[in-house]
């Protein structure tokens, strides 16, 4: 009783036509693949931190320049590992972070915005769906069997509209928007350990570090990090 494929193909098929003029194609493809994130656990820094803290007793051991060899699943962690091996100072790797964090913020907003626009979307095209189905409704009078039909698309589509809209989209919406905010904040806990690694390696590294003999592999302790980032060796 409440199926009507006409009316299902005016207001998803519609939504789903206006989030693909009204977005590039990679943001959308990006908005797709987010909804792999939802069932997760929020991001947390701790294991991030704890191997951090292994790097730093490594590099303390046998140099800054065994982390060079190093296995680090998170990108971010990696770019910055990268740069203190190279001697860079504190503010750069602080930079580099910062870079990263606002090209993250940037992706992770051009989603939401996707989710957002198809919330907006939907009512509107269950409004369309209402129009057609009055329209057809008018032009069938003469027909007392074809109204029924006529105005069971133009009150579903309504239906359609509101439903997609306010359990769907706009739930993907707050939940993502959630879940960035507190990747963000978690991912602010890396830089004062990163920036202190830096500033107690660069003096080090311009004075000449020694190569360790065997190569040193650190690697997380949890299957998290596999999920969150792929597995990088630091450059």
């Amino acid at each position: 009783m409440f199926l009507d494929p006409a009316a299902l193909a005016i207001v998803f098929g519609g939504t789903a036509l206006a989030a693909a003029l009204r977005t590039p194609a990679r943001d959308l493809g990006r908005a797709l693949l987010a909804l792999r994130v939802l069932p997760r656990r929020r991001f947390r820094a701790d294991t991030r931190l704890d191997q951090i803290a292994a790097l730093s007793r490594i590099a303390a051991r046998h140099g800054v320049h065994a982390l060079d060899r190093s296995i680090i699943h998170d990108t971010d962690v990696a770019a910055a590992v990268a740069l203190i091996v190279d001697g860079a100072q504190p503010q750069a790797v602080v930079d580099s972070l910062d870079t990263a964090r606002r090209a993250r913020i940037e992706r992770h907003r051009l989603v939401i915005d996707c989710w957002n626009g198809a919330a907006e979307a939907a009512p509107a095209l269950g409004m369309v769906g209402t129009l057609v189905g009055l329209v057809a409704m008018f032009t069938r009078m003469s027909d007392p069997s074809a109204i029924g039909a006529a105005m069971a698309v133009a009150l579903l589509a309504t239906l359609y509209g509101a439903l997609l809209a306010n359990l769907v989209a706009m739930p993907i919406a707050t939940r993502l928007r959630a879940a960035a905010r507190a990747e963000a904040i978690e991912r602010a806990r890396l830089v004062a350990a990163l920036a202190e690694l830096a500033a107690r390696e660069a003096p080090r590294v311009r004075a000449g570090g020694r190569f360790p003999s065997e190569p040193v592999a650190i690697a997380d302790d949890e299957a998290e990090d596999a999920e969150h980032a792929p597995r990088e060796r630091a450059a």
